[in-house]
């Protein structure tokens, strides 16, 4: 029988949670808050794909937090049917999308607002190798 609409929502809900419970090795925040789940969708058997962005293209954890994610889905939530993460490199991901409780676990980290620097940096980044002509 197919998940209705409310199902997959609770479903996506629980998914949400437990994402929250996934860290960056790299970065003392969760995948959740620090904005690298691009998108989570649920077909209607309960079959999970997780679309994944990382901090840095050549990230060196990247299977490891891929894997981390997958199964951490795949134990908190029991109904799911199957779990796919799959990291997206079609577009980076950026400073603005860490959550505002990201930015709150952040600033009790390092004692300020880190994600304006990084945003600096970003667009230092995005602009480099590009000429005003």
């Amino acid at each position: 029988m197919a998940l209705t609409q409310e199902q997959k929502e609770d479903m996506k809900r629980r998914i949400v949670e437990a994402l929250k419970e996934v860290y960056d090795p790299e970065i003392p925040v969760n995948v959740w808050d620090l904005g690298l789940i691009e998108d989570i969708s649920i077909n209607d058997d309960g079959f999970v794909d997780i679309k994944m962005l990382l901090t840095a293209i050549g990230c060196p954890v990247a299977a490891s937090i891929a894997y981390m994610t997958e199964a951490t889905v795949w134990d908190k939530v029991k109904d799911a049917k199957g779990v796919n993460v799959e990291i997206i490199w079609d577009h980076p991901w950026s400073p603005d999308r860490v959550t505002p409780e990201g930015r709150e676990q952040l600033k009790v980290i390092y004692g300020y607002d880190v994600v304006e620097d990084w945003k600096a940096a970003y667009q230092y980044q995005q602009g480099a190798g590009q000429s005003s002509a």
